[in-house]
């Protein structure tokens, strides 16, 4: 029934100095830079009228402390939420993306061409990130139906929402934006996700950081 539905707002952390490098964060704990934390602040003003039930978020602390801000905001706590983590990358952490490429040419190849099988050293697969992250997303949703919820995670884990609600392979390019702090939203039902909105950057201003 629509009114059983969960609407999900879905938002990436805000900007990272390793976002400003283009540099493999992975599960690595990088805080937000100043203009992460002002990301942060604006998205909380933006979302402080809405209806939440309960705001989520990726253990990591980029993702926590951008959650924390939409929490004070609605009077929310921030529920740690460690399915919703970045893919693990394993040895390419730490690098930038030129690093990677010089290093491991043949890998970074398989990387770029979005191979599902393919996971880095101590990393994850792709297709078994995919896997992580729906099935968490799911799990969030199905608690709260008809209700509004924040899942406050990371570009990869974004990425994989917009593919499931937008029936996108997992294998195709991305040609959508996965910018810091910005605004998306899906309606979920236990049939899956649906795209109702992406990339509202409005409360941004100039702020906004999407590396391809």
């Amino acid at each position: 029934m629509p009114d059983r539905a969960t609407r999900v707002i879905a938002i990436r952390h805000g900007e990272t100095a390793w976002n400003v490098d283009t540099r493999i964060q992975g599960q690595l704990d990088i805080p937000l830079n100043d203009t992460g934390r002002r990301q942060a602040r604006r998205l909380a003003r933006a979302l402080a009228d809405e209806d939440l039930h309960a705001v989520y978020a990726s253990d990591l602390g980029r993702a926590h402390q951008t959650a924390q801000a939409l929490a004070e905001a609605t009077g929310l706590a921030v529920v740690a939420e460690r399915g919703l983590r970045e893919r693990g990358f394993g040895v390419f952490e730490g690098r930038t993306f030129q690093e990677i490429e010089q290093s491991w040419p043949e890998l970074s190849q398989r990387w770029r061409r979005r191979d599902p099988d393919f996971g880095p050293e101590g990393g994850e697969t792709l297709a078994g990130f995919y896997d992580r992250c729906i099935a968490t997303a799911r799990r969030l949703a199905d608690a709260h139906p008809g209700q509004t919820i924040a899942l406050v995670a990371h570009g990869g884990v974004l990425d994989c929402l917009y593919r499931a609600s937008s029936r996108i392979d997992l294998q195709a390019p991305r040609t959508w934006q996965l910018g810091n702090a910005g605004i998306n939203r899906l309606l979920y039902t236990p049939q899956g996700f649906t795209l109702i909105g992406w990339a509202d950057m409005l409360h941004l201003e100039d702020d906004a950081l999407d590396e391809l």
